[in-house]
């Protein structure tokens, strides 16, 4: 399974999501190859650039002349026809029904009604059809990319004179992690936009990754003060140690009863915290208070921030996105008569540094055998040691 993670520092398009996978590796000629079968009257030209001293590849899409505004129903008869594959066909209409799903929420106008211009001309169709076809082609199972330069100021659009970033994108990026350069232009399109969030997954922290090759899609515009790149991280995703974004939610409170704190945090931990805990602080006019913290993987926060307001007595709460490291775990087990009790085995590398049995398997055991617990826990512990022994005598 392969993965792909983009470095958005200088924004993303159409061209330059293309381009960066096509520095992958793919052979242009394949790609156009591929590309014709759209049968669209455009010649694409692909080359090598520079942009602030990097290098990288550069796709311009030339077409014979102005296309003309296409509804959603056009753009897919489009693709439909072409001789792509069905994988392929699928994940471009995908991206163009998100693209006129946030135009026609802009505009007011019905989905069936919205026409666009830039976005579903024939370059447009080239660049998000041709970005799909190289991800299949590079065998990309999960697309990630890091949080997104919107650049600044206006730009000139078939409705003229529009702050950035553009309305569409606006849209688009709902949700998201966003920010502003002081470069004076758009370098997050529309495209580019429906392609990341289409597709892909948000990282608010560079992860942890293990690649094998890093590509570079240049922009065609030349900014003043930093490259115009989209860089591409390739790499295996199971070797890749891509630990989930990871948010922790934090309420101070001095109004509530520990029988309500208590039962929130069974109700956190059932709802997909990955921890819930209760600190005791000192808060202000020296009332003593409770910290409650929780940590929560990014799709489930809004379902945990949601829980805190309605089963605590909170007003208000801070959360932020924090790094963790975890160890690799695998779970075993033994047997203590009838009983089975798992054990977490977790390493760092190839060495097992910490073995601990399941208290809940551990608990039932003591009391099914009327034995103390800690003495449960010792045996299991003990089997583990002698299986791992054993197999390591077999294996000399």
């Amino acid at each position: 399974m392969k993965y792909v993670y983009f470095d958005c520092s200088s924004g993303a398009s159409g061209d330059m999501v293309l381009a960066s996978l096509l520095s992958l590796g793919v052979p242009v000629e394949e790609f156009q190859q591929a590309i014709q079968g759209l049968k669209l009257p455009v010649e694409i030209k692909v080359s090598r650039g520079k942009s602030h001293g990097l290098v990288g590849t550069r796709v311009e899409v030339l077409t014979s002349g102005q296309s003309s505004p296409r509804n959603f129903e056009e753009v897919s008869k489009v693709i439909n026809r072409s001789k792509l594959e069905a994988e392929v066909k699928d994940k471009a209409n995908q991206i163009f029904r998100r693209l006129f799903q946030a135009e026609s929420r802009v505009h007011g106008l019905g989905f069936a009604r919205t026409h666009l211009h830039e976005a579903a001309a024939d370059d447009a169709l080239v660049d998000i059809t041709g970005s799909c076809w190289l991800l299949q082609r590079l065998e990309v199972d999960r697309v990630y990319f890091s949080p997104v330069n919107l650049g600044s100021g206006f730009i000139r659009a078939s409705h003229g004179q529009l702050p950035v970033p553009a309305p569409a994108v606006a849209e688009l990026m709902k949700g998201y992690p966003v920010y502003s350069s002081d470069e004076q232009t758009e370098l997050l399109t529309p495209t580019g936009a429906a392609i990341l969030t289409t597709l892909g997954e948000c990282w608010t922290e560079w992860p942890q990754l293990i690649y094998d090759r890093v590509g570079h899609g240049l922009g065609q515009k030349k900014l003043q003060k930093q490259p115009n790149v989209l860089r591409s991280f390739y790499g295996e995703l199971n070797s890749s140690k891509l630990p989930a974004p990871v948010f922790q939610i934090e309420a101070t409170i001095d109004d509530s009863s520990p029988q309500i704190l208590g039962h929130f945090l069974d109700k956190a931990l059932s709802s997909g915290a990955l921890e819930a805990y209760l600190t005791p602080v000192v808060m202000k006019k020296s009332r003593p208070g409770t910290k409650l913290t929780i940590l929560v993987e990014a799709d489930k926060i809004e379902t945990l921030i949601e829980a805190v307001f309605r089963e605590t007595t909170t007003i208000g709460l801070r959360y932020f996105p924090v790094a963790r490291r975890i160890l690799q775990r695998k779970i075993t087990e033994v047997r203590l008569g009838s009983h089975r009790i798992r054990i977490k085995e977790a390493f760092l590398g190839k060495e097992k540094i910490n073995i601990q049995p399941e208290y809940e398997d551990c608990r039932r055991a003591a009391e099914a055998l009327n034995l103390p617990l800690k003495k449960v826990m010792l045996l299991s512990l003990e089997k583990i040691k002698k299986r791992g022994s054993h197999d390591n005598q077999q294996n000399k």
